[in-house]
């Protein structure tokens, strides 16, 4: 599996740390920057993470900010992105079961880093349940 990665300078120590544990987990890794905590703007790099999943780069991607909110806004406007931002485990089975979100949001300033890796360990473990699910997830990338 290949994920792609990016984070604004609000979720820069966040990304090192789940490219730690993806590397651990033997998946090859984008990194899509940024590079540093010196602020930037989030909507540049969801759109780069975004991007590469759409154009099939990358199978999967994690995008992070302070709060992931403005980053996982920024993802879903490239068509084809789901992405998801989760703050617990249950949130990410659902958003892979139900929603077969492509792309993880998580926030650097409210998500504990353990925390986070559970949440991209749920993620990344879950299967979509397609059936029913699947029609909603069509009208989703027909949007």
């Amino acid at each position: 599996m290949k994920i792609a990665i990016a984070s604004d300078h609000g979720g820069y120590s966040l990304k090192e740390a789940i490219k730690k544990y993806l590397q651990f987990r033997n998946i090859e890794i984008i990194d899509l920057g940024t590079d540093s905590e010196k602020s930037v703007d989030y909507p540049v790099f969801g759109r780069a993470c975004a991007e590469a999943v759409a154009k099939g780069e990358a199978e999967r991607g994690i995008v992070c900010c302070g709060t992931g909110i403005g980053i996982s806004i920024a993802a879903n406007k490239v068509k084809g992105i789901r992405c998801a931002l989760c703050t617990d485990v249950h949130m990410a089975e659902m958003a892979k079961k139900h929603n077969n979100a492509n792309i993880l949001a998580l926030g650097g300033r409210t998500t504990e880093e353990k925390k986070a890796l559970d949440i991209i360990a749920a993620w990344l473990d879950t299967e979509f349940e397609g059936g029913r699910h699947q029609r909603r997830v069509n009208m989703l990338d027909e949007m």
